[in-house]
């Protein structure tokens, strides 16, 4: 069957794709289909989005466009570059467009890069590929590019090997040599996946700034609407190989026809909003190699009816096929609104009508009332019993040089005063960019031992007074789940098993572990008779939650998350939300949860505490921190988070932070942030002087802020920062 995203007839398409086909060599001679039928229009300067879940068929479109799919591909359809067919092109011929016509930005820069190669000598291969060009040319011509994606000192950039740059470093170097040739089209499969927010607001920028300079077309494919949302001018969703529904980008946020993009929509936790359950789409994709007959979404579909299993709905507008000539010039439809808005589902017109809330659509779970006693959350927060108190933590870690006599050549400063405070069921978001030493406090929480510098209390206990047994029984009341459910459970092991491990740590009795393992499986929403299969048989979202069982089984008072949903799809990533909500209420557990992602956090959190270069710059509940950021790194973090609204994505201003973070392996003198504070450019010499000479303490507002109109913030917001408001 095929899928169609149609362009107005008044615009020539600069790409146009019909009927692609790719299927993978399966065991025993079979063909996995991977794309069924695509197609796909592109106009010059035209942003298309597509997004879908893992497995949808994004990337392998992509990549079946430029050839670069492995020979165990079987590739069939047109792909006609300004009526030229590219499908069956010469290898000779292909590579001559490669690059010069359509250029590919990867998701990940460092297998992208040779690495044994230096950045400028990549990026002069690929002019003098395409241009006539002499190499002391093509090396100033590549300076002008890494100069133009915002890499300092590009002169001395160009000798750098891939692996000295950092990601965000990369990801530019690479949009650069994208730009290189100025190519009719971008491909950039999921260009900010692997990168923190302020990088990922540089790199989409730099790709704003790559389109503008030569003009070309965009193809973004993207899991994140946020950054669709912002970027794109059209959208077009997949699943199980197809299009599902394509519009464009403001039509699709605000009236989805397809009940998979309105399921999408509504997984999504939003930076400007806070409260209920998210709305998870139940069940997981079919195998590519075993589709259903008909509707391959309708065992995960709320709106489904017995039609929708005997014939798989066609890609068409509201009201069925549309006349010639009925889409609009600006691709956003007819004069009905309905031409350029296509849906592959049988309800799509009612949809259209009724243009309900996607809570009106998919059932949401009811997140319980606390338990008396569990988590008093209504109490006052200082008098709720404390479960973590972390005061002054440092830790360093020695530098050292030499391969059989190590000699030490200077410290990695990598926690440098970080304060936490936890109360009984409360969750305390840990966020900041990558190297911000968050994963370093996690590991020194979990030593349970004494500390380098400063103080940890669990329950009350200073760590640094534990004997061997007191730290092994208090090792129970702390527990953590790992960002990766598959690297850290045992693939030998049954989930069972694995489930029941912590218990035989803490000897329990075979009885106990006996009934203790069903419960906790059906806690997190899994079926006992499950507990004989091993991991590999369960999805990603399932062995999240087998995570959590396994964590929960020793009914801990504190639950470490570092990361536990970062490498799920959005639809699952709601569900495991909503099970971690209702299990706080349930159990009245605390939460130390660890993300780089902070609509999440604005989500699940009730405090937060932000980390810069191994310090805490701002802490306090997340409410009065979101809507009131007091700390400029603060602020330009949540400026960088998109929004799943294109009209408010468009109204929002940006604060781009310049470079990546300061190596901790110096240690800086005054405030750590102010190479890259924004308020320290605006500043006068004196008040800059004492950025630069005086490190600022963790504060509250000043005394007399409560009167303050602004000053809603609470006395317990503080902030490191001289000039915080």
């Amino acid at each position: 069957m095929t899928t169609t995203v149609e362009t107005p007839p008044a615009a020539t398409p600069l790409l146009a794709v019909r009927d692609l086909r790719v299927d993978f060599a399966g065991p025993r001679g079979t063909a996995v289909p991977a794309v069924r039928g695509v197609d796909l229009t592109l106009r010059r300067g035209e942003t298309l989005g597509i997004v879908g879940e893992s497995g949808s068929g994004k990337s392998v479109t992509a990549l079946a466009v430029l050839g670069l799919l492995p020979g165990t591909a079987s590739v069939r359809g047109s792909v006609e570059l300004d009526g030229r067919e590219l499908v069956g092109l010469p290898g000779r011929e292909l590579a001559a467009v490669r690059g010069r016509r359509v250029a590919m930005v990867f998701q990940d820069p460092l297998s992208a890069f040779t690495p044994v190669y230096r950045i400028g000598d990549q990026i002069v291969e690929a002019l003098r590929i395409h241009q006539r060009l002499d190499r002391p040319a093509a090396r100033r011509r590549a300076a002008e590019l890494l100069d133009l994606v915002g890499i300092p000192a590009p002169d001395r950039a160009l000798d750098s090997f891939p692996h000295e740059f950092s990601g965000g470093m990369r990801q530019r170097a690479m949009i650069a040599m994208a730009i290189a040739n100025d190519p009719d089209i971008l491909l950039a499969d999921e260009p900010t996946t692997a990168l923190d927010v302020t990088i990922q607001a540089q790199v989409l920028d730099v790709l704003r700034t790559a389109r503008r300079e030569t003009g070309a077309a965009l193809v973004l494919v993207s899991h994140d609407l946020g950054v669709i949302a912002g970027m794109a001018d059209r959208v077009a969703v997949m699943y199980a190989g197809r299009v599902v529904e394509t519009a464009g980008v403001d039509e699709l946020f605000a009236a989805p026809r397809h009940p998979y993009t309105l399921g999408l929509i509504g997984a999504v936790p939003r930076l400007d909003a806070r409260g209920g359950p998210l709305v998870p789409i139940p069940g997981t994709p079919a195998p590519m190699a075993a589709l259903p007959a008909g509707c391959p979404f309708a065992a995960r579909c709320p709106l489904v009816e017995e039609r929708c299993r005997t014939a798989e709905p066609e890609l068409l507008g509201a009201g069925g096929p549309e006349p010639e000539g009925k889409d609009r010039a600006d691709g956003t439809g007819g004069a009905d609104g309905t031409g350029g808005h296509r849906a592959a589902c049988v309800r799509a017109g009612e949809l259209a009508e009724r243009r309900p809330a996607p809570a009106d659509v998919y059932p949401v779970p009811v997140v319980p009332a606390p338990e008396p006693g569990a988590a008093p959350q209504a109490a006052a927060r200082q008098e709720r019993p404390p479960v973590l108190s972390v005061t002054g933590l440092t830790k360093t870690f020695p530098l050292l040089k030499g391969t059989v006599f190590k000699r030490r050549t200077g410290e990695v400063h990598a926690v440098d005063g970080v304060e936490l405070d936890i109360r009984q069921g409360e969750t305390l978001g840990l966020v900041g960019e990558s190297g911000s030493g968050k994963s370093t406090t996690l590991f020194e929480l979990l030593r349970l031992a004494a500390p380098e510098s400063g103080r940890i209390e669990l329950l009350g206990q200073d760590t640094a007074a534990l004997s061997r047994a007191d730290a092994h029984r208090l090792r129970a009341e702390l527990q953590i789940v790992f960002q990766d459910p598959m690297a850290s459970l045992d693939p030998r092991m049954p989930v069972g098993d694995i489930v029941a491990e912590p218990l035989r740590a803490q000897r329990a009795a075979k009885d106990e572990i006996a009934a203790r393992v069903p419960e906790l499986l059906r806690q997190v929403g899994l079926d006992p008779a499950h507990a004989v299969r091993y991991p590999h048989q369960f999805s990603g979202g399932q062995r999240q939650r087998i995570s959590i069982a396994r964590a929960l089984a020793v009914r801990p008072k504190l639950l470490v998350l570092d990361e536990p949903v970062s490498a799920l799809d959005v639809s699952i990533q709601a569900g495991v939300l909503n099970l971690l909500q209702s299990l706080k209420a349930e159990l009245g557990l605390s939460y130390l949860f660890v993300s780089h992602d902070l609509s999440v956090i604005r989500h699940l959190a009730d405090r937060v505490s932000v980390m810069y270069l191994g310090r805490t710059v701002e802490d306090g509940e997340v409410t009065a921190v979101f809507d009131h950021p007091r700390h400029p790194y603060t602020r330009a973090l949540l400026s960088a988070v998109p929004l799943p609204d294109p009209a408010a994505e468009r109204a929002r201003s940006r604060i781009l932070l310049p470079g990546d973070p300061p190596s901790p392996t110096t240690r800086r003198t005054g405030c750590p942030f102010r190479t890259r504070c924004p308020v320290h450019l605006r500043l006068g010499a004196g008040d800059r002087t004492r950025c630069e000479t005086e490190a600022p303490p963790l504060t509250g507002p000043a005394a007399g802020a409560a009167a303050d109109a602004t000053a809603d913030v609470g006395a317990d917001h503080r902030a490191a920062c001289h000039f915080p408001e």
